[in-house]
């Protein structure tokens, strides 16, 4: 479990470099834009050249994203600015369900909608959410193992592809 010590060292290089921090910031609310994107222009592409694939890109990650969102609803695990006394760079009043990452699992079952429709991109967004991961870590509004876990969920469910 991450002490707020901790938090403090790993966030220290961030507080002192405004435009550093602006810059995670704005890479924070990015990422979650691509997302945004990247799924409704993939399934556009899907449907035009791979229709067959359709269905599986659309039902994994919807049951996937329920099933996330109804662990972290029971599960209510408290955020670290909950826990700790921290000061959060990034800023939320959301309290609890943190575990796992709903942010981290959405994006890598993006990515893992990507790596099985078209490899290179996938790939891409599969280190995107390396540096998403970071940012919730560093920004205080997730755990590392809220991360991790988020990450693995997508992984795991977006390996079904290749088998259903």
């Amino acid at each position: 479990m991450m002490t707020a010590e901790q938090y403090e060292r790993w966030s220290a290089w961030w507080r002192a470099h405004e435009g550093a921090l602006k810059a995670l910031l704005a890479v924070n609310r990015g990422l979650r834009y691509l997302g945004y994107l990247m799924y409704p222009l993939l399934l556009v592409l899907v449907a035009i050249f791979d229709l067959p694939s359709l269905p599986k890109l659309v039902v994994v990650p919807l049951l996937g994203f329920l099933v996330v969102s109804g662990f972290r609803t029971a599960f209510d695990a408290p955020r670290p600015y909950e826990l700790l006394d921290i000061d959060p760079l990034i800023k939320k009043t959301t309290v609890g369900q943190s575990m796992p990452s709903r942010h981290l699992f959405s994006m890598t079952m993006i990515a893992m909608c990507w790596l099985y429709w078209c490899a290179p991109v996938g790939a891409a967004l599969l280190l995107l959410c390396v540096v998403m991961g970071y940012i919730r870590v560093v920004g205080g509004v997730h755990f590392p193992r809220d991360v991790f876990a988020g990450a693995l969920g997508g992984i795991i469910l977006g390996l079904s592809f290749w088998i259903i």
